[in-house]
């Protein structure tokens, strides 16, 4: 009999350090794994940062059509190498799960066993409690004996105790990681998402690249003709948009804005970079003239996330190139914000929102491109007063015949986005 015993035992404690170490080998190989996806990530990011000072460099070069390749294509493959290390960010956040589930049945198992300790100790004060301290007292021999079996019951209300705060204890570490892994979860959601429009924007640079290259049969002479018909569009459609919203009649009324000065919006990009601001701008070189530039431009590289800059709802969304291209706004998202402002986003690659659709500050609305009237990959913001804009369509005098739907405001309703966004420093402002 003792034999038997002994050998289930054995067998029993064989299991348990088994499970152990294999437990212990698994967290070990997914640290190991996660660590190692981390380091690709690193890599991944370091030539990312390559390329982006490449295309900066490539962007400041003469304009040409050889510039205008080696631009495209290194924009592609920053873009690809972007792809890439969402990927394994994805892969890197899948392993954090498998972790976070690991630890989780482990800290359920431990709760388990917990709570049967304590249903034993309850059952084991129970047994003693049944049989009253006084009926015990005077069955036992001496007050020695008492002694010893009052403080056995003390003891045991103090294993009680210990085991619940154990209990508890675990409860919270078992919750604080199931909300780690829903957090973990929504982050891997974000993150596939990302994943898809970042597929879109490669897929729409490399049909720009082709598009260029059959416009101009690669050649200079007609890329050089191309940028001027652009230029020429692009002066007629300003013009003739001025003349048209300076008709428009509307009050501004203060007392429906935010305080200016008070920050209510928040950073469309992540890294901010000033490069043309509001007001007068004088482009000799482009222009020929000074023009009043009616909004905010932001270095923003292909394929950049831009975020909603206050909770609102989006107003509309649109592409002006599929009725006069390279005049205006190329793709925009228009939003309405909780606050009694409005702002257009313009020159976007890829639009991940749709009219109607709620959007809270932060959330990605789009990404960042060089469609419409751009000289070069940014963000164009306007903000304006929301009872004096609305998304219409106005005949086209760029492109005859054509029309253009986008957002029209009232000249008094465009505001100067500075006045709402966090402060601007100098080292914010391109030189």
């Amino acid at each position: 009999m003792k034999k038997v015993i002994f050998i289930t035992l054995f067998i029993v404690l064989a299991i348990f350090i088994f499970t152990g170490y294999s437990y212990a080998q698994t967290v070990s190989d997914l640290r190991d794994q996660i660590e190692n996806t981390n380091n690709e990530i690193e890599k991944i990011n370091n030539e990312i940062k390559k390329l982006s000072n490449q295309i900066a460099a490539t962007g400041e070069e003469k304009n040409n059509l050889a510039n205008a390749i080696k631009e495209l294509n290194l924009t592609r493959n920053k873009l690809l190498k972007e792809k890439e290390g969402i990927e394994k960010k994805i892969k890197a956040t899948g392993l954090v799960i498998v972790s976070l589930n690991s630890d989780i049945e482990e800290k359920q198992i431990s709760l388990r066993i917990a709570k049967d300790a304590l249903v034993k100790l309850f059952r084991d004060l129970n047994q003693k409690d049944n049989f009253l301290l006084v009926e015990r007292f005077l069955s036992l021999d001496n007050f020695t004996d008492f002694s010893r079996e009052y403080n056995d019951t003390l003891s045991l209300n103090e294993k009680i105790r210990n085991t619940i705060l154990e209990i508890s204890n675990k409860k919270e570490e078992l919750l604080n990681t199931k909300t780690a892994k829903e957090d973990e979860q929504q982050n891997l959601n974000i993150l596939k998402n990302n994943l898809i429009q970042k597929e879109k924007v490669v897929v729409v640079t490399q049909k720009e690249k082709d598009a260029l290259l059959i416009a101009t049969k690669n050649k200079e002479i007609e890329y050089q003709k191309m940028l001027e018909e652009q230029k020429k569009k692009k002066e007629t459609f300003e013009k003739s948009l001025e003349e048209y919203e300076a008709k428009l009649k509307f009050i501004l009324n203060p007392k429906l804005l935010p305080k200016e000065g008070s920050g209510v919006l928040s950073w469309p990009l992540n890294s901010i970079l000033v490069t043309s601001q509001y007001g007068n701008r004088c482009l000799v070189n482009l222009y020929g003239t000074c023009k009043f530039h009616y909004g905010i431009d932001f270095r923003a590289a292909v394929g950049t996330p831009v975020f909603a800059m206050e909770d609102g709802v989006v107003g509309g969304t649109g592409d002006t190139d599929a009725s006069c291209p390279k005049a205006s706004f190329g793709k925009w998202v228009f939003i309405k914000y909780n606050n009694g402002l409005s702002s257009t986003y313009g020159h976007l690659s890829v639009i991940s929102t749709k009219k109607g659709q709620k959007v809270k500050k932060g959330d990605i609305v789009a990404y960042s491109g060089n469609t419409g009237s751009s000289t070069g990959p940014h963000l164009h913001v306007s903000v304006y007063a929301s009872t004096g804009v609305k998304v219409d369509t106005v005949p086209s005098k760029s492109c005859d015949g054509k029309i253009f739907t986008q957002p029209i405001a009232a000249l008094n309703a465009y505001l100067n986005p500075a006045l709402y966004l966090p402060k601007i420093t100098s080292s914010m402002i391109k030189k």
